[in-house]
């Protein structure tokens, strides 16, 4: 293994779920500060950090929508909302131990956040803080996929760490299926034919067309990310391929 990171810059994507630890909803403290740690870890080593997180131990603006018969924009709006809950939880968790972060949301609200804008971004990471983007891409209709595809293309990331609870991509769920093999590597084509469910269509199509590869792994091991960023083959690499 690389004792130098393979990665300059990287956005890890956080789902909601990966917040709640074993709750089954809300935001778990423990998780917020071994997330942390995971994250410093990794930045003390001089890469730039940024990150994504859905809001889904919160609150599903697409299930949401039909078990209350919401809206769906509003129910996305409400979405958009708590992922800005677990962006601030995160915050105070890298800020317990020494690592300056900024929060950023695609959605105004000053007291709490800064807004996004792509040049204050940058500037941050180049200055060694974390940012944390919330509020999706602040539109109805995308996820948070989407958000880290197109932050990821923003900040110039070398790679997108998507951080699951299994340990890579699969021909089938591993849970119901015994047969389901694991990919070392895949291509973004495939995991579209296929419907592999990595990310949705659209992330996957950005990050197709702008040669951005994913590398999905299992959060529940500590040290997972620094072992990706040091060049460890863990998970599975979705790329372009030839």
């Amino acid at each position: 293994m690389n004792k130098k990171p393979v990665y300059k810059k990287v956005l890890l994507k956080l789902s909601g779920e990966a917040m709640q630890g074993r709750q089954g909803h809300g935001i778990d403290a423990e998780i917020c500060a071994s997330l942390a740690a995971q994250v410093k870890e990794v930045r003390d080593m001089g890469v730039q950090v940024a990150l994504v997180v859905g809001g889904g131990n919160i609150f599903r603006g697409q299930v949401e929508s039909k078990r209350f018969g919401l809206d769906r924009a509003v129910a996305d709006y409400m979405g958009m909302l708590a992922t800005v809950l677990n962006g601030l939880a995160l915050q105070n968790a890298l800020e317990k131990i020494s690592v300056p972060t900024r929060v950023m949301t695609a959605i105004e609200m000053h007291q709490v956040a800064e807004p996004y804008i792509r040049r204050r971004a940058l500037r941050h990471l180049e200055k060694g803080r974390v940012v944390i983007f919330v509020s999706g891409t602040g539109n109805p209709y995308f996820t948070t996929d989407t958000a880290a595809a197109l932050r990821a293309m923003e900040i110039g990331a070398d790679v997108i760490l998507k951080a699951t609870k299994v340990d890579g991509v699969y021909t089938a769920d591993p849970k119901r299926d015994r047969k389901a093999k694991k990919f070392s590597r895949v291509k973004f084509i495939d995991v579209l034919k296929k419907n592999l469910r990595v990310m949705d269509a659209t992330a996957i199509s950005m990050c197709m067309d702008n040669n951005v590869p994913i590398v999905v792994f299992d959060l529940t091991k500590a040290g997972n990310i620094k072992r990706v960023i040091l060049g460890e083959h863990i998970g599975t690499i979705v790329e372009v391929g030839r």
